[in-house]
């Protein structure tokens, strides 16, 4: 992890009783950015160094990842809830004293993202979507191509057990599985960041806990995001929708346009990529990140004491 962010300190904090492993580096207003699966927030090695010239950066394993805690799943799937995610990395803002910054998130991070900017409105400044479109419309959308491309959503969310056993028998040959084929000639996976993820990957809890997260995803979540549907509800602060143009999200979904019904202010922003953008398409991530959230820097930045008041 040092040999990849050697800048960065660690920041890990016991936020609603578990442990959420985070990195801190740079000064200015906070952005906090958010991993997706199967992989950890290493996978910001290439995005982070840029953003920390202008912000304080700070990096975050969701629960259920990386080197953050893994609870025992309940049979609500509330324990992996994108509301109880991102409670958890609001809390980790807040202890280390940033009452109001900006978030980013990538495929599992960014629906964490979306969820904490409808939660928590008062604490996100603004918001960064990576290569997705809400929970609610990629699962109300549903035809042959999605459940081909993104057939995993609905093998992890068997609540059988079945999953678990199988991935396994060869943590290694599942993770790389969900790499192969979503490269567009960028940037290629950095080998250090695969063997972090292989590391936190081959761990069983890790296994269980993200089977848990794609479980919450077809259940509770959709519970949560069509009653705020339904109640009106919508993203308050900027977003920006980023996606790969190689990505099936970018060849099969007019982003701009989902978003809009879903957020009140959106930007919208394609890269020449695929999936994992972050990581083949880096210089042109980090500059659309970089420009939506200076132009959005002069929101004050509030801190907290170390009571968590103002």
């Amino acid at each position: 992890m040092n040999a990849l962010l050697p800048d960065f300190t660690d920041a890990t904090r016991r936020c609603g009783g578990v442990r959420i492993h985070a990195q801190v580096s740079g000064d200015g207003p906070p952005v906090l950015l958010l991993h997706g699966y199967p992989q950890t927030l290493a996978m910001w090695h290439r995005v982070a160094p840029e953003l920390a010239r202008d912000h304080t950066v700070v990096l975050a394993d969701l629960r259920g990842y990386g080197d953050s805690g893994k609870p025992d799943d309940d049979p609500s799937h509330e324990q992996y809830a994108k509301r109880t995610m991102a409670a958890d990395q609001a809390a980790l803002m807040r202890s280390l004293g940033f009452d109001r910054f900006a978030v980013a998130g990538h495929d599992r991070g960014g629906r964490v993202a979306h969820r904490m900017a409808l939660d928590v409105p008062e604490h996100v400044r603004a918001v960064a979507v990576l290569d997705i479109v809400p929970t609610l419309h990629m699962l109300g959308n549903v035809d042959r191509a999605m459940a081909s491309a993104y057939f995993h959503w609905f093998f992890l969310s068997l609540d059988s057990g079945l999953p678990e056993q199988l991935i396994l028998a060869d943590p290694r040959a599942w993770l790389r599985s969900r790499f192969e084929g979503r490269h567009a000639g960028g940037l290629p996976t950095d080998p250090r960041a695969m063997a972090e993820y292989e590391r936190c990957f081959t761990d069983a809890a890790a296994v269980r806990a993200s089977c848990a997260d794609y479980r919450a995803a077809a259940g509770i979540d959709l519970e949560h995001d069509a009653y705020d549907r339904d109640l009106g509800r919508v993203v308050e602060a900027p977003l920006l929708a980023i996606w790969g143009t190689h990505s099936f999200v970018g060849r099969h979904f007019d982003v701009a346009a989902v978003w809009k019904a879903y957020a009140r202010h959106v930007t919208a922003v394609a890269v020449p990529a695929d999936h994992y953008l972050a990581e083949e398409a880096p210089g042109e991530v980090a500059r659309a990140l970089a420009s939506f959230f200076r132009n959005r820097d002069q929101d004050p930045v509030r801190h907290l004491d170390a009571e968590g008041t103002r």
